[in-house]
């Protein structure tokens, strides 16, 4: 089957991106140097097309009833036009996704998942829909999805809309008019910088993307393909999907347990896993999350192992890469939470070679607000 394609497939390719299969998308890997594009994020604006991730709109009188059952999350009592990061978990706990979740009107949110998992997202919302007085829609054809990030994104964003960005708090969102078209403008974003996500018609795409470059070209504006939105979320500590997160992890495994609200009232699903969970957490965690830094040049990477100073496994790599911003080799990992603290230096198995690291508690990298 073939890969499917952006509204802006065209423009990546005149652009020279490199192009690869994520998630059955045909999307920019990177359009030259992507720690340029990491440097440029970090120091100035990069611009990214995101219109790979799922949106899935929930409608009804009990919409927020619906969500609160189907999501780990307090969903109900999300402000109208603000945001949440959240979870949807199986019975047993195991996560299926995380995802935002956006409050568009009194009885309407948009769910926006992986788009490795929009497809089973969009599946166990409709059966946990059963009933409820609402709606699940699948909306991914209806929305292009644009990201401008970077410390330069506010004044880039400013000159092509008289939204009120300053009005605009971390997490929220609001209906505005960007070079004419009409969007959902929200302050969120994958990167560890302040920024925007434009959700937009997918005919307005191009119409944006190069208003956008324009107005960005005196600021330094960049495109940017996934691999440097990778190494942006691996120094920001943000999970990924698939390799931080995944059916055999609950949020709680995963030092996300923060986003399970069993204050609210009712049941949701996998609540009774989930509880055993945050006391096995608190009481005696087997592994723990954690960072790792490297002073040498080789990189952990992914399913790589973590060995104690004996030689012992106690983990594995989830994410690794260079660091363009710490100038390091950095990791993501599992570890035993014997060896979890900070300032443990422990070990990692690249290619049979014991490569010292130390632990560090997450993120890498904390903008400056």
């Amino acid at each position: 089957m073939s890969p499917r394609l952006t509204a802006l497939d065209a423009l990546h390719r005149s652009l020279g991106a490199t192009m690869t299969d994520f998630a059955g998308w045909d999307m920019p890997l990177r359009y030259g140097s992507e720690r340029e594009e990491h440097l440029a994020v970090r120091t100035k604006a990069g611009l990214f097309d995101l219109s790979h991730m799922g949106e899935i709109t929930v409608t009804g009188p009990q919409a927020g009833e619906l969500l609160d059952y189907a999501l780990v999350g307090h969903i109900s009592a999300l402000g109208v036009l603000r945001a949440r990061y959240t979870m949807i978990c199986r019975e047993d706990g195991g996560i299926l996704d995380d995802l935002i979740v956006y409050r568009t009107g009194e009885s309407e949110y948009m769910v926006v998942a992986n788009a490795s998992n929009a497809q089973v997202v969009l599946d166990a919302l409709t059966e946990r829909a059963a009933g409820f007085d609402a709606e699940v829609r699948d909306d991914r054809d209806a929305y292009a999805l644009l990201a401008v990030q970077g410390p330069e994104a506010n004044g880039i964003l400013a000159s092509v809309t008289d939204a009120d960005l300053p009005g605009l708090k971390y997490y929220a969102l609001l209906p505005a008019t960007v070079a004419g078209k009409e969007v959902w403008l929200a302050r969120t974003g994958y990167t560890g910088e302040d920024g925007f996500e434009v959700f937009c018609a997918p005919a307005d795409a191009e119409h944006l993307w190069n208003a956008l470059t324009e107005a960005g070209a005196d600021a330094g504006l960049v495109p940017c393909g996934l691999s440097c939105r990778d190494t942006l979320r691996l120094e920001a500590g943000m999970p990924l999907y698939g390799h931080e997160l995944s059916t055999e992890l609950t949020p709680f495994d995963a030092g996300l347990g923060r986003v399970v609200k069993f204050e609210k009232e009712g049941d949701f699903v996998g609540r009774k896993a989930l509880e055993a969970a945050a006391v096995q957490a608190e009481s005696n965690p087997p592994r723990k999350l954690v960072g790792l830094v490297s002073d040498g040049k080789r990189v952990p990477r992914a399913e790589y192992a973590v060995v104690s100073a004996d030689g012992t496994p106690i983990g594995r790599i989830t994410s690794g890469a260079p660091s363009p911003t710490l100038g390091k080799p950095i990791a993501i990992a599992y570890v035993d939470a014997a060896h979890a603290a900070p300032g443990s230096a422990v070990a990692v198995d690249v290619r049979g070679k014991h490569e010292p690291v130390e632990v560090v508690a997450l993120p890498f990298y904390k903008r400056a607000r």
